[in-house]
């Protein structure tokens, strides 16, 4: 898996509403209403992410839930894996 260039990263976040690069990372924020919704994200951002073989690192604080993605094979870069992924976590928050 190659790592996308800056070009194609930026062009990536064109597209992906509440992502931004961190550290090197493609990251997003998401708030929910309470720990139970935020927790049920995170049941089915885990259902997706092991049918692609692909895990997000991520932080859950009460009713708030940081992604980060990279991709380990690529030396934590941001690869088509992550953009993907990402993807498909933000359709389960429209």
């Amino acid at each position: 898996m190659e790592p996308l260039n800056s070009e194609q990263v930026t062009e990536a976040l064109q597209q992906l509403d509440g992502w931004q690069v961190e550290n090197g990372k493609l990251c997003a924020d998401f708030e929910f209403d309470d720990f139970v919704g935020a927790f049920g994200f995170i049941s089915q951002v885990a259902l997706i992410a092991e049918s692609a073989n692909h895990h997000p690192n991520w932080s859950n604080v009460y009713s708030s839930v940081h992604i980060a993605l990279s991709t380990h094979e690529a030396d934590d870069s941001i690869t088509e894996l992550d953009v993907k992924l990402a993807r498909e976590i933000n359709k389960l928050t429209t």
